[in-house]
């Protein structure tokens, strides 16, 4: 199976963050990864550990040196925009049975009308004890929901106005004709799980499109897909990850890499990153700590090794796009296919400066992987990454990349096949460079 081909399938097995964790933490341990629970005492011993907390992951590779000579930390996000299941999702208007819902990020909404969507995410029940709980990973990929749009015959106006949804009114999905009672979701929500109504306590669930994701083009150049923001990077991650690992050490071009290669994949970058499993909090820092710890650094010996670190902030990308090139900076052209891409920001919207951003170019350029650049208009805002957030949090100088696509927080996003391997290998050069 080629990368973009492995690309399609790892998209297609990760409609939210939870299944992405999970398909993620499969392939880690797969290929020799051993799983580590958050709560118990790191190995001291060199090899390959993941360790989880709900939709955030974190892996690394303790080498057969000194591990004060720092990190090398590959940071992505596992979370997309979508619509996500309110708490009391019962809804009926006008005769009909909806699932009352809550705009995640920014999602696009006009991508979310007419398409055939499923439900899926995690539940958690009761389970032996009037404190024991258990998690259950749901996902129906039947179209059970849909938002349909109003009929161009009642909005006369939208080809001079524009579409114009408000979310509150216009984005809950029907499931079913006539009326929805109070508990009708929960009793689905059971039912797909296998357990009593009485016993869900509560859940995280999103709609998501059941159309697969699939390699489109003349010439088969494109990958079309939900969620490629930024499942993308977090799979190139997994997989450059794997393939500098054996396993139960480090593979090598010579020694292997020097610093501990981590990969740490967010949860809620697109929300603002502020929750405990985000790159605002204090997850990875502890994480990194206590891999210092178990190879029997104290407190100063981390923080040396923090100065001796580098991160990688790989996210999306804005590929030129061929009907809206006057919102592109003129200078900096992207082209899907055309190569990685390194984002700068003197703002700091992105976290690469000229020293921090030399490092990757030159792995990249010793291992033959084109490389491109990305400036926002000074006329237009400009998004952001964990990047920012990271670099500040670890006080580790950082680069912001990612593979170009057109249609960012779209239902349906598109990035080119070429760049699976792009980024990928890019990855496992840093990582092997360091």
């Amino acid at each position: 199976m080629n990368p973009s081909e492995r690309m399609l399938v790892d998209l297609a097995a990760s409609p939210t963050p939870y299944h992405a964790v999970a398909r993620s933490l499969g392939l880690l341990t797969e290929a020799g990864f051993v799983e580590v629970e958050v709560d118990q005492p790191f190995p001291s011993s060199p090899g390959s550990y993941v360790t989880t907390v709900s939709g955030t992951l974190i892996a690394w590779i303790s080498p057969d040196v000194d591990s004060g000579r720092g990190f090398v930390v590959v940071g992505a996000h596992t979370d997309s925009p979508n619509l996500r299941v309110r708490l009391r999702p019962d809804v009926t208007s006008a005769g009909w049975s909806q699932v009352g819902v809550e705009v995640y990020g920014g999602v696009l909404t006009n991508s979310w009308l007419d398409r055939d969507l499923g439900l899926a995410g995690r539940v958690v029940v009761r389970s032996g004890g009037p404190e024991a709980t258990k998690t259950h990973l749901l996902r129906d990929d039947r179209a059970i929901l849909r938002v349909p749009q109003l009929a161009i015959h009642l909005d006369r106006e939208i080809r001079e106005n524009g579409l114009r949804l408000d979310p509150q009114l216009h984005l809950t999905p029907l499931w079913a004709l006539g009326t929805s009672e109070e508990g009708d979701f929960g009793r689905y929500v059971a039912a797909q799980i296998g357990v009593d109504a009485d016993d869900v306590l509560s859940w995280d669930l999103m709609a998501f499109d059941v159309q697969p994701p699939a390699i489109v083009g003349l010439r088969d150049e494109f990958i079309a897909s939900a969620r490629i923001d930024n499942l993308f990077s977090s799979f190139c991650g997994v997989h450059a990850l794997t393939s500098v690992s054996t396993g139960g050490g480090v593979a090598a071009a010579t020694n292997g890499p020097l610093r501990t290669p981590v990969l740490a994949l967010y949860d809620h970058e697109e929300v603002g990153s502020t929750s405990s499993t985000g790159a605002a909090g204090a997850l990875l820092s502890n994480v990194l700590e206590r891999i210092t710890a178990s190879r029997g650094g104290d407190r100063v010996a981390h923080l040396e090794s923090l100065a001796r670190s580098y991160v990688v902030s790989a996210d999306g990308a804005h590929a030129t796009h061929p009907n809206y090139v006057e919102k592109h900076e003129p200078n900096h052209p992207i082209a899907i296919n055309g190569g990685v891409v390194v984002k700068r920001n003197s703002n700091q919207r992105y976290a690469s400066d000229a020293a921090s951003e030399a490092p990757f170019r030159l792995a990249c350029a010793e291992a033959g992987i084109p490389v491109q650049t990305y400036i926002h208009r000074n006329d237009l805002p400009c998004g952001s990454t964990i990047g920012p957030i990271t670099s500040a949090r670890l006080g580790v100088p950082t680069v912001d990349i990612g593979a170009p696509q057109l249609a960012m927080h779209s239902i349906r996003e598109l990035a080119g096949t070429d760049d699976v391997a792009h980024l990928t290998d890019s990855l496992r050069a840093m990582w092997l460079s360091a």
